[in-house]
């Protein structure tokens, strides 16, 4: 299957090089897309921008396919799944949840000339960041991709309901699945409370398995693309 791989925020499509290449080895075809703003050199582009690409890249994959959203890029998945439902086979969710309609994309820190630079690690501090040693925090805040204030302050626009038809996989990293059903049993999680098919994996690592468990992390992708 074709399964399109999104990071989150300050991350571009090369984060998920050694999960494309497990992929591979299970005999799926990785799309690791790199967002507009997002490692383009472009600091003017919108959410619009960023969802733009991703249906362009739902478009160029023939069949349907599993599209992959990190984090804030949840509601990227899941905006994939509002505008073409019928495309996409499966969503799974690392370590996110999708925004419910009119709120702000990723309104979480401090925006500076134009820009939502990485905040540095402290706000990560505990379970998001307690598996990343000292050499891949360092790599992982060099390489962070200030996320454009279009972007970060865009608002989520869903219309079809046609969304909560499709499946989706929730994989847990920092937080476990009982964690995530109690949030969704709460409210907190309107848009997969109304999801029709949720399933939920766990995984042993902090909020970035991509870097920290890649091999497991494909093969957690994998078996989420072969039961579509």
């Amino acid at each position: 299957m074709n399964i399109l791989l999104i990071g989150g925020l300050w991350l571009n499509g090369a984060v998920w090089g050694p999960v494309a290449s497990a992929l591979q080895a299970h005999g799926h075809r990785p799309v690791p897309l790199t967002l507009p703003g997002q490692g383009d050199g472009s600091a003017s582009a919108t959410l619009d921008d960023q969802v733009e690409a991703v249906l362009a890249a739902v478009d160029a994959a023939p069949g349907k396919l599993m599209v992959v959203g990190h984090s804030a890029a949840a509601s990227l998945a899941w905006l994939a799944a509002d505008r073409w439902p019928g495309r996409l086979a499966k969503v799974a969710l690392i370590g996110g949840f999708p925004s419910p309609h009119g709120q702000l994309y990723a309104d979480f820190f401090e925006v500076r000339d134009g820009v939502m630079p990485f905040p540095g690690w402290s706000p990560f501090e505990g379970p998001d960041a307690a598996d990343l040693d000292d050499e891949a925090r360092r790599e992982l805040a060099a390489a962070a991709i200030p996320v454009p204030q279009g972007v970060a302050k865009g608002v989520v626009r869903l219309t079809d309901d046609r969304r909560f038809d499709v499946p989706v996989v929730v994989v847990c990293p920092e937080f476990t699945p009982a964690q995530a059903q109690e949030w969704i049993n709460a409210g907190d999680v309107p848009e997969l409370a109304r999801a029709k098919h949720v399933d939920f994996v766990d995984i042993d690592s902090g909020h970035w398995p991509m870097v920290t468990k890649p091999t497991e992390l494909a093969r957690i992708l994998a078996a989420a693309a072969n039961a579509a």
